[in-house]
């Protein structure tokens, strides 16, 4: 299964699809491609709802690290 990287905006979610062989781990992107101060999830795309237009995701869900903004 492929991965995503989830944080919230101000309104809605982003979902951040890695590029395949990109050389990074989906970790390193998600430090390098999260806002800085942002907390991140990195979840199975499987998760990631069609309509995404209404999701809504929980601050405690989001436990996988924060974005940095440290270019790699």
């Amino acid at each position: 299964m492929s991965k995503v990287i989830i944080y919230k905006l101000d309104v809605g979610v982003a979902v951040v699809n890695p590029a395949p062989d990109c050389g990074l781990t989906i970790g390193q992107i998600a430090l390098k491609d999260v806002p800085t101060g942002k907390p991140f999830k990195i979840i199975d795309a499987s998760e990631v709802p069609e309509d995404t237009t209404s999701w809504v995701v929980n601050d405690s869900d989001l436990t996988d690290g924060i974005g940095s903004g440290v270019q790699i």
